[in-house]
This record gives structure tokens, C-alpha cells and sequence, in this order.
């Protein structure tokens, strides 16, 4: 399954992706940066400013700070990936900023994880959120 991941709302996208996964289906999710997370911006930069204030710089908490490792992280919470299967299936999602040439055309689209089907007109695309968190733009 390739999903174009653009305009589309983070956490809808990670659970299909989730469980197609655990039922052993490839998943490719596409133009990480593009996505939204809804709800409120300050309160968004606030959170994980103190999610990267824990701990020290050797023993983590690690915070991503790519886009794609952004949402593969938040994937992760959606899996149980302290056992084997969820391991597993951890390896079969992988997560890209952009589109290889490779999967161009070959794409598929959520119409129901869309912004536009979100109640909130309030939302922070990903690839903001992780520059304004210190990573780099692309």
C-alpha cells in the first residue's frame, strides 16, 4: 500500500497504516511533511518542546526531528513494538518526505483521513512543527 500522505491528517493515517501493517502488508506512506496534525499550534510547540527538555542529550529521551522519523515515531506508539510481531511490522512501514520516482503514479489516497473531513479548522502541518522543534527545512 502507497499512501500520498499530502493534506491529510497524522493520527487517521497512522492507524490504516498500523494495522495493515500487523495483517503483514507493505506499507509505504508518502510526503510526511505535508501532513497535519489538528488541534492547537502553541499548545503543540509547548508539548514537545518538553518532550526534548527530558531527559539528557546521551540518554534520551530521543525526539525526531525529520518529518519522516516524525511520523514513524508516532507509528511506533501505535504498535506494539516490544514484541516480536510488532517489530515486525514496525519493518514493513516505511515513511518518506517526498515521492522516489519509483512510486510516481502508483500512489493511493485516504479520502477519509482528509482535513477537510476534520471538525477543527485548527491544525500545524508536520514538517512546521519539526522545523520550528529545530530541524532542518527541506
Amino acid at each position: 500500500m502507497n499512501i500520498d500522505a499530502s493534506n491529510l491528517i497524522l493520527g487517521r493515517v497512522c492507524t490504516v497504516a498500523a494495522k495493515k501493517a500487523l495483517l503483514g502488508e507493505e506499507v509505504n506512506i508518502f510526503n510526511c511533511a505535508k501532513m497535519v496534525i489538528t488541534g492547537n499550534r502553541d499548545w503543540f510547540l509547548k508539548e514537545y518542546q518538553q518532550k526534548m527538555q527530558r531527559g539528557t542529550h546521551t540518554t534520551g529521551p530521543f525526539q525526531p526531528k525529520t518529518p519522516f522519523r516524525f511520523v514513524k515515531r508516532v507509528l511506533r506508539g501505535m504498535l506494539p513494538y516490544k514484541t516480536l510481531r510488532g517489530r515486525s511490522a514496525l519493518k514493513r512501514v516505511k515513511c518518506y518526505n517526498l515521492v522516489p520516482e519509483e512510486f510516481k503514479g502508483k500512489l493511493e489516497l485516504l479520502p477519509e483521513a482528509g482535513i477537510e473531513n476534520s471538525l477543527t479548522s485548527r491544525y500545524i502541518f508536520v514538517g512546521e512543527l519539526c522545523r520550528l522543534m529545530g530541524g532542518k527545512s527541506e
